[in-house]
């Protein structure tokens, strides 16, 4: 039901006659230059749960912490 509505709504489309400034491509290109630094930072972040999801690295031992913390 969902294709055949758009599939109606792309045979029956009409031109816009649009004008985008160059003003628009600017925003364009800084809303996705945004959106990957974005993506960046949220993979900083996460990174070390990252890797321990997909196996790369293993879980600190809590004995190993111990240690650490009476040195």
């Amino acid at each position: 039901m969902k294709y055949l509505f758009l599939i109606t709504l792309l045979l029956f489309a009409t031109p816009a006659w649009a004008y985008l400034d160059p003003g628009t491509g600017s925003m364009l290109l800084q809303v996705i230059l945004g959106g990957i630094a974005a993506i960046g930072v949220a993979l900083k972040l996460f990174w070390h749960k990252i890797r321990i999801a997909l196996g790369f690295s293993k879980k600190a031992d809590p004995d190993d912490e111990q240690d650490e913390e009476a040195s």
